[in-house]
Parts: C-alpha cells; sequence; structure tokens
C-alpha cells in the first residue's frame, strides 16, 4: 500500500472572506493549466444510434412537471 502525504502550504483561513478566497485561487491556478484549444472531429451520423434510458429513470422523468410550472 502507498502511503500518501497531503501538504498544505498554510492551514485553511476559513473566516478571512474574499481576499482570502481569491488568494488561495491565485496560487493554485498555475497548477491547474488548461489545453489551448480542444478540437472535436464531426461523427458520422450512422454512428448515432440513440441514446438507452433505464426504464426506472424514464417513469420518473415521465412524472415530473414541465420546468416552470
Amino acid at each position: 500500500m502507498t502511503n500518501v502525504e497531503l501538504y498544505a502550504p498554510a492551514p485553511a483561513d476559513l473566516e478571512a472572506g474574499l481576499a482570502s478566497l481569491l488568494g488561495d485561487c491565485a496560487r493554485m491556478a498555475p497548477h491547474w493549466a488548461a489545453p489551448d484549444r480542444i478540437v472535436s472531429l464531426p461523427v458520422s451520423p450512422s454512428l448515432i444510434h440513440g441514446v438507452t434510458v433505464p426504464e426506472g429513470s424514464a417513469r420518473l422523468l415521465e412524472a415530473m412537471s414541465e420546468y416552470g410550472d
């Protein structure tokens, strides 16, 4: 079994508010770099076969009211 240790550079200050949160986000941002661009390729319609929904889920959705009722 691997011994995993978690390190926190500073204790979380839950009472400091938005300024503290923004500082935490700024410190973490370099760790999560987003890819430049993700290009999706088109899918041939012959490969699309529809969606399968379990019977229980279909009944649940059928029983729900329309949005805004």
